[in-house]
């Protein structure tokens, strides 16, 4: 039996500063090197105690803490924070929500709120940036404590009114919240900690709170045993002399070298044996380390460690992790897997494709396109395949030809393919951007559509099934052809010389590549839905598209070819042998 250390989450809307306030902590630049300065994937860094006595000063009086210290969680986004499971609950013992006092509450925030509270995980509240209020005195990593006694009465103001306004959006949530220095009773009230990340003023005060609340209301639930490990992992990379890798959070427990494991996979769980555990320094991230790692025999929970097993490549990122012996037999462990490995995303069949890299990341996507009023048909861990461009191609709905991809690739051919078949590939290492970009096109798109249809019409056109030209028999039929006369577009109906109409047209290409319009003298290969070649139509016969009665008047106005009009009078004549009065109103 032992204490371990808690595991705090760090959660808060997008820049607003969760791995600045990290980065602060260990003296490192994680956030100069992530993608668009925004985090990507999740990290972990394990602050010993005597780390935060130190940083703490003469804050803590008494540095006999039980913990010893704290294992921080820096994630993309509240979206990852719920991907990572424990025990059907959060892997998070506590969290630190960092806001942007000048912005208070935004959407992520009060999402990253709504989740603490669904999880009933404890947290407090960063209020980064202070150093922005104009005039603010700042004393680099002094405690808050001391920084306000130096600050004008007017700039003191300024941030109570600030933190007031925010304490009474955090109400509106069921949530009581003060200012860290003014609360009595810690169970009763979120602590409000004034500070700046990007200088460390307000950060001493931050690691005493977490670590005091941490020692005061949690030691209970921080009593490990060195049975089996429990853990989640967090990255699955390559890495140049190690091969496949696996970060990952040990939160129950022990794993030793030699050790066997079941761990997750896109599909099946599998049974992995460990070749060498690889631990970060205390301070170091495990997602992009300052020093090399140790290598050693066993590691204790909680921890993040760096596994290097055989055969790990199928592991997907978010899948928990689960070592054989004693009671946790081999199938038990599968079984467990098993139940939390499953993607829990709602699926429709009017929804559009989405990939990443990994389980957390699809969720994080799913979760951020249905709070837009988006849905989802599929939703895959992997790169983007020629397969699925072709798949995407055949959805009948353009708003739907689309795919969304996070961190994976497209090979050039891929990429060809996708534009030649009217796919739109929306790809990006930052899950926010994808979002943006996707609402764009989506926006873009459909004013397109609707600019074709409110300039479309019904234009008199026939052409020629082409001999030795049919390339799929039905369902649709897809055979070449030959513009005899006028335009044709997709979606027109195409009637027979009886005035028999046999289907619409579903597409066109010339060269592999998705055309709108075929003109006179036009050879394009058609995708005719409904009919079946042989028993609707045959080679060489001329085929018509259909013109609406109500459409007749307006086309004769309009400026047509001498082979339009002649085409457009020939529809008529074959219109008038079944109704007399057809085309006349």
């Amino acid at each position: 039996m032992r204490i371990r250390q808690p595991i705090v989450s760090v959660l808060g809307h997008v820049d607003h500063g969760k791995t600045t306030f990290l980065d602060r902590i260990r003296g490192s630049g994680i956030v100069e090197r992530e993608a668009g300065r925004i985090t990507q994937h999740i990290g972990a860094t394990e602050v010993p105690t005597e780390t935060i006595v130190k940083i703490c000063g003469s804050m803590i009086r008494d540095p006999n803490f039980k913990v010893p210290g704290l294992l921080f969680i820096d994630t993309p986004g509240h979206e990852s924070f719920t991907s990572l499971r424990a025990r059907g609950g959060s892997l998070a013992d506590m969290a630190i929500l960092i806001i942007d006092i000048r912005e208070g509450l935004m959407p992520q925030t009060v999402e990253s709120i709504n989740i603490l509270k669904q999880y009933k995980t404890p947290f407090i509240i960063g209020l980064n940036k202070i150093d922005r209020i104009n005039g603010w005195k700042v004393v680099e990593d002094q405690s808050f404590a001391l920084n306000i006694r130096d600050q004008e009465e007017l700039l003191v103001q300024e941030l109570d009114d600030r933190m007031f306004n925010l304490i009474g959006a955090l109400s509106a949530h069921g949530f009581n919240a003060n200012r860290y220095d003014r609360i009595g009773d810690f169970s009763k009230e979120i602590a409000l900690v004034p500070m700046s990340a990007v200088n460390g003023l307000g950060i001493p005060d931050a690691l005493m709170i977490l670590i005091g609340l941490a020692q005061k209301y949690l030691e209970g639930n921080l009593i490990t045993e060195d049975g089996p490990a429990e853990g989640t992992i967090l990255e699955v990379k390559e890495e140049k002399g190690l091969g496949t890798t696996l970060d990952t959070i040990i939160y129950s427990g022990m794993i030793r070298r030699e050790d066997s494991f079941v761990v997750g996979t896109g599909s099946e769980p599998v049974l992995l044996k460990v070749k060498s555990l690889l631990k970060p320094k205390p301070l170091d991230e495990i997602r992009d380390p300052k020093e090399s790692f140790d290598n050693i025999k066993e590691i204790h929970a909680a921890s993040g460690v760096k596994i290097l097993a055989r055969g790990s490549g199928d592991v997907v990122a978010g899948a928990p992790l689960r070592v054989i012996g004693g009671k946790m037999t081999a199938e038990r462990a599968i079984e467990d897997v098993l139940s939390m490995t499953r993607v829990s995303i709602e699926t429709d069949p009017e929804g559009i494709f989405i990939k990443a890299d990994a389980i957390g990341s699809l969720e994080a996507m799913s979760y951020l396109l249905k709070q837009q009023g988006f849905k989802i048909s599929r939703a895959e861990v992997g790169d983007i395949s020629e397969r699925e461009i072709k798949e995407i191609a055949a959805v009948e709905d353009p708003l739907r030809r689309v795919i969304l991809a996070f961190n994976v690739k497209a090979l050039p051919d891929v990429q060809n393919d996708a534009d030649g078949a009217d796919v739109k590939l929306i790809m990006n290492n930052v899950i926010y951007k994808i979002i943006e970009d996707f609402q764009e096109w989506t926006k873009l798109r459909r004013m397109e559509l609707d600019n074709e249809r409110r300039s479309e019409y019904a234009h008199p056109a026939k052409f020629l099934v082409l001999r030795d030209n049919v390339f799929r028999i039905s369902k649709p039929a897809v055979v070449g052809i030959r513009v005899l006369a006028g335009r044709i577009r997709i979606n027109q109906s195409v009637m027979r010389e009886d005035g028999k109409v046999i289907g619409r047209i579903s597409s066109m290409q010339i060269d592999r590549k998705n055309i709108k319009e075929a003109k006179m003298g036009d050879e394009v290969a058609m995708a005719i839905d409904g009919p079946m070649v042989g028993r609707h139509f045959w080679e060489e016969d001329i085929l018509y598209i259909d013109i609406p009665s109500l459409k007749v008047t307006d086309l004769k106005t309009r400026d047509l070819s001498v082979e339009e009009k002649e085409v457009l009078e020939h529809i008529i004549e074959i219109r008038r042998r079944e109704k007399p009065t057809w085309g006349m109103s």
